[in-house]
């Protein structure tokens, strides 16, 4: 059954492909935004870091729970308001993260944000499955890319703010201005409509949804690993100084946004079955060589390697998302990104607990061996 919100004659076109880009930078500018926040956050509550790393769960139970709200919102709603109304929720709990101090105020804001963010972030993957598919060209790695884009200038440009001595709440306004302006240069171009409705409003993925889902989750799984145990990783086992520490991850990100930028011409040269299969055996050498080459320097390159394997395989599941008849588009693309963001969440969890009964290196190894699981399911998928 057809939204009847949906008009029957209009194609998404140029300027809903461009309104799709400016969403996903608004994602990706909005979560990056918090991150140099955090420690003023903990000094302001007076948190130690278990009690930290269990409020920063909010924002992830917002995040997860808000995504199969959101698919359901889109199709009734259509994504233009839905990503509206998102947006508004990040705008509304920046400034509160930036001034809260009280562990319940926080917990509550914490919670806001997160659901907004996953607000966002599903509904913007809806439209890009929708205009992709429209536009008869392989366009979501660039989609992608935005979100990446949007992520350094975010962490980069608060991290500025904070060094020139602006307050914390100062920074966060500047980022809703931002916000705001991007939000109504896209917003008469985001779609007044969701997708196809039909089935249940919530499913449990099945299928070859289901193997799609697992797939994004070892791939997230992958980059919540090398954002929160690279440095850890890098300061006690190869003796780099902790103020370069980060390099790791830098390497990371600056390679999957060149990657996904790129990584419309690649689909397009190589075929997606090729991106996944060789994306995931480079992920996975960039892996074992950062985790077992003897040198900081040469981790580095593996890092990099990480970022330049991943970069394209999540845009390449999600235009397979956007091609099965399995289950409905918008209750399967919030699903799979759901699972995207648990292994986001599960993945420093689960390689502390590995760690902590065997070693660092030996988790990163085991790592290496799903993103292999990873290609070889590329491989099968046959994209």
């Amino acid at each position: 059954m057809t939204n009847l919100n949906t008009p029957i004659s209009f194609v998404p076109g140029r300027l809903e492909q461009m309104s799709t880009r400016i969403a996903f930078f608004i994602a990706g500018l909005g979560i990056a935004a918090w991150a140099p926040l955090v420690p003023y956050a903990k000094a302001r509550a007076g948190l130690d870091e278990g009690t930290l790393g269990l409020l920063l769960l909010c924002l992830g139970v917002g995040s997860i729970l808000a995504m199969p709200v959101a698919g359901l919102l889109a199709t009734r709603f259509g994504c233009r308001r839905v990503v509206s109304a998102g947006v508004l929720l990040i705008c509304a709990a920046l400034p509160l993260l930036a001034t809260v101090s009280s562990i319940p105020a926080l917990i509550a804001t914490l919670f806001m944000f997160g659901a907004g963010l996953g607000t966002v972030d599903s509904t913007v993957n809806l439209q890009a499955v929708i205009v992709e598919r429209a536009s008869g060209k392989t366009m979501m790695s660039g989609f992608h890319g935005l979100f990446s884009l949007g992520g350094i200038v975010g962490a980069a440009g608060v991290s500025a703010l904070l060094g020139l001595g602006v307050s914390p709440l100062g920074a966060t306004l500047v980022v809703n201005v931002i916000l705001i302006v991007a939000l109504l240069k896209a917003a008469p171009h985001l779609l007044p409509y969701g997708s196809e409705s039909s089935g249940p409003a919530f499913a449990v993925p099945h299928g070859i949804v289901l193997f799609i889902g697992m797939m994004c989750f070892i791939v997230f799984l992958t980059e919540g690993a090398v954002l929160d145990w690279s440095a850890v990783f890098l300061a006690s086992e190869r003796g780099i100084d902790t103020a370069y520490a980060g390099l790791g991850y830098a390497a990371f990100a600056l390679t999957m946004t060149a990657g996904r930028l790129t990584g419309d011409a690649i689909v397009r040269r190589l075929g997606a079955t090729k991106v996944m299969v060789f994306g995931g055996l480079t992920a996975a050498v960039g892996l074992a060589l950062a985790t077992f080459a003897p040198t900081w320097e040469v981790a580095l390159v593996g890092y990099a390697l990480v970022g330049a394997g991943c970069s394209n395989i999540v845009p390449v599941l999600y235009t397979a998302v956007g091609k099965q008849t399995v289950m409905p588009e918008s209750i399967a693309v919030p699903a799979i990104t759901t699972l995207g963001y648990a292994g986001i969440l599960a993945g420093p969890a689960l390689i502390g607990f590995v760690a902590h009964g065997s070693s660092l290196s030996f988790a990163f190894g085991l790592m290496a061996v799903l993103l292999v699981a990873v290609a070889i399911g590329g491989k099968v998928l046959k994209v």
